[in-house]
């Protein structure tokens, strides 16, 4: 992408957000950090933003299905997306061995995904924060002995940590996935082969197969699908799916079928499939 952009990203510089932002834009006019993903929509509603990255699922902890209400309920669009390998590093102050560890700082997900780690090093404590990169930064900042984060090796440069240890997470290959928010839908045409949807269905038998079987027949390929219950209306369902295509006309006749099959019908974003 060649227009500077106004970025929002959760977390700080030296997140994983931040090594997303970097890698996808060309050019970033301002970056903007937000420490929750309710502060980084608020920030594109409120157009002091014109773009966010917000991580959608991971390879291992699945769907932030949280992050799929925030996209539906603010009708914002999906203009593009990113698959991110996520390494694991613990990091402390220079001069420090990991038997001078008393806790260890970070993200939940991150801390989940390095359970097995600790197990050989039962007296650290674990203690959860609200952002990989910003525990790396507090660390620095405040001279913290004893203490040591789980976060990037960009955060580590960032804020002069030494690495103890790399790739501690359980799982070597641990991805997530990123998606690129807009207020505006995608305009360009020629480069989509994947789309984003949700639709609502009674639960009734054969009323999911149903769709699936419309997709199959319009040669879509699914490559997501998450379920959400209804609140306040019992047996009903919102599915969240997404969906690759080699030829945009057959995407076109497929949600045409599937908006007169399932009840509101929503295009949650249209944009090229990074993933090969």
């Amino acid at each position: 992408m060649s227009k500077r952009q106004n970025i929002a990203i959760q977390g700080i510089r030296g997140s994983f957000h931040h090594s997303v932002a970097e890698a996808y834009f060309d050019d970033i006019n301002k970056l903007m950090e937000c420490m929750t993903f309710d502060l980084l929509i608020d920030s594109l509603l409120k157009n002091k933003v014109d773009i966010a990255v917000m991580a959608i699922e991971n390879s291992i902890a699945g769907s932030i299905i949280p992050n799929y209400a925030l996209i539906d309920n603010h009708d914002l669009q999906i203009i593009g997306e990113y698959y991110l390998d996520v390494q694991h590093n613990l990091m402390t102050l220079p001069g420090q061995t990991i038997e001078n560890i008393r806790e260890v700082h970070s993200h939940p997900m991150a801390l989940l995904q390095c359970k097995e780690f600790f197990k050989s090093y039962p007296k650290i404590k674990l203690v959860e924060a609200k952002d990989t990169a910003d525990v790396a930064k507090q660390i620095s900042e405040l001279q913290l002995r004893g203490v040591a984060a789980i976060a990037s090796e960009k955060a580590s440069r960032l804020y002069g940590l030494t690495i103890l240890q790399k790739s501690i997470q359980t799982i070597k290959h641990n991805e997530t996935r990123f998606v690129i928010v807009k207020r505006d839908k995608n305009t360009l045409k020629e480069d989509i082969n994947k789309a984003s949807l949700k639709f609502e269905l009674n639960h009734k038998r054969g009323s999911l197969a149903a769709v699936l079987n419309v997709l199959s027949d319009c040669k879509l390929s699914l490559t997501k699908i998450q379920s959400l219950p209804k609140i306040n209306t019992p047996w009903k369902y919102a599915f969240f799916i997404d969906v690759t295509f080699e030829m945009y006309s057959d995407y076109e006749k497929a949600k045409s079928i599937v908006n007169i099959m399932a009840e509101n019908f929503k295009i949650l974003g249209e944009y090229k499939n990074e993933k090969v």
